[in-house]
């Protein structure tokens, strides 16, 4: 099993018979400085974990929501710089995660990036652009550091492509539970409990659903199947319209649900 930081805290939550609960939130939409303050927020509420977006031109797997999100961010003149900048100000104590794209931190440079990243506390860096294949150009940057490099897996990968993602999975296991971007979604596909039990059967690793997850009832449907739950839209929604109330209820569904 993992020693990566980010790893031990969805297993503390697993061990006390709940799975974790991830926020999703993106960087400098409301301006970087209430980014802190989300960040402290989210802690407060009960996450695990904290994945942080960084805003960007041209995603390739946001949905409506976090598209508009990121371009409020863009337009308040945010960048992943100024946003590592930020985290490296200030310490929080749940396992922060970065999900940015392969090119801004190209620009960045590998290196240098992965130095900010552990002086800023990030446990965990989501590249969805980045294949498999092609994890060496940011692994080698992290070896010795306490930074997961973690993978996604879709409903449409390969029996073999997953044994292969799961073998080198550090962190935990994104399990995308749509085909197609994130996004509110009323429902899911009749084969998706079945694909997260084969994650959970093949992985060394937690195993977290997202994409698509918004709303309490759908944060407990998942809690006997899956290590923990992703929430992006539905959060980042809430804390654009200053409903934290809605934050709290989300982080909270599965707290009463006893995992098996």
């Amino acid at each position: 099993m993992s020693e990566f930081t980010l790893t031990a805290s969805i297993l503390k939550r697993n061990a006390e018979g709940q799975s974790a609960f991830v926020p999703y939130m993106m960087a400098g939409d409301g301006g970087l400085d209430v980014l802190h303050e989300r960040i402290s927020f989210l802690e407060e509420a009960g996450a695990d974990a904290i994945e942080i977006g960084i805003p960007f031109s041209d995603p390739v797997a946001d949905g409506e929501v976090i598209q508009e999100a990121g371009s409020r961010a863009l337009r308040n003149g945010v960048t992943l710089r100024k946003v590592m900048s930020e985290l490296q100000a200030q310490k929080h104590s749940v396992p922060l995660v970065v999900m940015t794209y392969l090119n801004p931190v190209l620009a960045y440079g590998v290196s240098e990036f992965a130095e900010n990243c552990e002086e800023a506390g990030v446990k965990g860096l989501i590249i969805p652009d980045l294949p498999h294949e092609e994890r060496r150009l940011l692994s080698g940057a992290l070896v010795g550091k306490d930074i997961a490099l973690v993978p996604l897996i879709s409903l449409t990968s390969s029996a073999e492509r997953i044994e292969k993602i799961a073998r080198t999975a550090e962190g935990f296991i994104y399990a995308v539970t749509v085909n197609g971007i994130t996004g509110v979604r009323s429902g899911f596909g009749s084969d998706l409990m079945d694909h997260l039990t084969n994650l959970k059967r093949v992985s060394n690793v937690p195993v977290l659903a997202g994409f698509g997850i918004s709303a309490p009832e759908q944060v407990r449907a998942f809690s006997p199947v899956a290590d923990g739950v992703i929430v992006g839209s539905a959060i980042v929604t809430a804390f654009h319209e200053g409903n934290l109330e809605k934050v709290k209820t989300l982080i909270q569904a599965d707290r009463t649900v006893v995992r098996p």
